[in-house]
């Protein structure tokens, strides 16, 4: 069993976002590991292994527009099913 049972990804679109700032509040707010926020001012990639992918999907639509969403668990996928 995993710690931390999703992979979420997604992509935030928006203006003056700040990777520094949304990768310390993810830190800050969330338990979960291997997180990447990478980006510029107007999109972020987000990257993030959590056991509460929604709580994530739900701080990200407050700094702009989410899309390309994919939350597959990692659990699944290490018995060999689909994620």
């Amino acid at each position: 069993m995993l710690e931390f049972k999703y992979d979420t990804q997604l992509l935030i679109e928006g203006t003056d976002l700040d990777e520094d700032e949304i990768n310390d509040y993810i830190t800050g707010h969330f338990k979960g590991d291997c997180l990447l926020a990478v980006g510029d001012e107007e999109l972020i990639k987000i990257h993030f292994h959590t056991n509460e992918p929604w709580d994530v999907l739900k701080y990200c639509a407050t700094l702009g527009e989410i899309y390309d969403i994919v939350v597959e668990d990692m659990d699944r996928q290490s018995r060999g099913l689909k994620g």
